[in-house]
């Protein structure tokens, strides 16, 4: 299913200012989201043997993190990642991203819940895709500003813009609170993440992307940043709102 704009009482204007080559370039912030639930096979016993022993053993991960995980190990133990990719390489193909995946960077993350947060400022010339490999933990994946709720599931798959803010909370819950994560349950995700650019004129087209909406503040930025009705946010991380920068 793919998810459309959603409506806005007031419509918001953001714009993610992002290192394109060495200048800043600006561009809107994608309300769309596009999401699918692909077959996949369940990752062997093994390798979910490894992932519990890294994230129990190797890694702190408390509710509301995300971490990196060991791909080159994980895929030396995944007899079926390379039917993993094709199945999402044949998602995105059927969206109209041909061959996008293959030239991306990947990585496996992991995480517990997810505080809200954006990413446009390390990757704001990025939109992500991610699979989620874990089984359904009663988690979704959230998009405060747009409203979109993604249940979190073995093969959900999704593309959004880096610049929307988004967490991972309780299905029956409106934010991120830690004490909805004990510590006797596991509540960990495993995904696939692919950085898609934002430049490259499929990726552009099927998020709706607009470029070079604010040149004249772009020529006065040295870092990546996303602002709001003309002045720079941060994201409310148990709330997923925008707040004034101090």
């Amino acid at each position: 299913m793919n998810y459309p704009p959603q409506p806005h009482r007031v419509r918001e204007r953001l714009t993610s200012y992002f290192w394109s080559g060495d200048a800043i370039r600006s561009r809107c912030v994608s309300d769309i989201v596009l999401t699918g639930t692909l077959d996949v096979p369940v990752p062997p016993a093994r390798l979910l043997a490894d992932w519990e022993r890294e994230i129990s053993s190797r890694m702190v991960l408390e509710p509301g993190d995300v971490e990196a995980m060991p791909l080159a190990r994980a895929r030396a133990r995944w007899p079926d990642y390379k039917h993993c990719v094709q199945a999402i390489s044949d998602w995105t193909g059927a969206l109209g991203l041909p061959g996008v995946l293959a030239s991306s960077d990947v990585a496996l993350m992991a995480c517990r819940g997810a505080r809200y947060h954006y990413d446009a400022e390390q990757y704001g010339g990025a939109a992500f895709c991610n699979l989620f490999m874990s089984e359904n933990r009663g988690l979704d994946l959230h998009f405060p500003s747009t409203g979109h709720r993604i249940p979190l599931t073995r093969g959900t798959a999704v593309i959004f813009d880096t610049g929307q803010p988004h967490g991972v909370i309780q299905r029956g819950s409106s934010g991120f609170n830690v004490a909805d994560f004990s510590p006797d349950q596991d509540y960990t995700q495993i995904f696939l993440t692919w950085e898609l650019p934002i430049e490259n004129a499929h990726v552009g087209d099927a998020l709706g992307v607009a470029f070079d909406i604010d040149p004249s503040t772009s020529l006065q930025l040295d870092e990546e940043q996303v602002w709001l009705n003309g002045a720079r946010v941060i994201v409310c991380p148990d709330s997923g709102r925008w707040c004034p920068v101090d």
